[in-house]
């Protein structure tokens, strides 16, 4: 249980750097349409403050969790190596899963060939940033 609890505090961080990172994105005005927490707002036909808490929910519990309890069926030498490839998975959860149901098409292509190569990097960040708050919340992952 210990371990789950590390995995849901390490997909917390993991998706507030993930959400600095979007709002920074949006900040600058690149791929402003493409925005997680409005989409999963729209999917869901409530405000987007209810996108951003649905957003951090998947992000911690799901994600999070999934992290911790996959840990070490999920390849890779280290615990941040770890995180990157669940990182990976979970974006292609996202472009084959989230982003249709959306509308914006198979790997979000509805916003062209930047928005999965943009998603890809941010959860990639996500992914590091997972496993290197686990590995060093759960000292037998970094030993992995």
């Amino acid at each position: 249980m210990t371990n789950l609890k590390n995995g849901f505090l390490a997909g917390f961080i993991a998706t507030a750097v993930l959400s600095v990172m979007m709002v920074a994105k949006g900040i600058m005005g690149v791929m402003p349409e493409l925005d997680v927490a409005a989409m999963l707002s729209m999917m869901m036909g409530a405000p987007v403050i209810v996108g951003w808490l649905a957003h951090f929910m998947i992000g911690t519990l799901a994600w999070g969790g999934g992290f911790a309890i996959l840990y070490e069926a999920i390849p890779g030498g280290s615990a941040v190596v770890k995180g990157i490839v669940f990182g990976v998975a979970a974006w292609l959860a996202m472009m084959i899963m989230v982003m249709p149901m959306a509308g914006a098409g198979v790997f979000g292509m509805n916003f062209g060939i930047l928005a999965p190569m943009m998603t890809l990097v941010l959860h990639i960040v996500f992914g590091a940033v997972l496993g290197g708050v686990y590995g060093a919340r759960v000292p037998a992952a970094v030993a992995h």
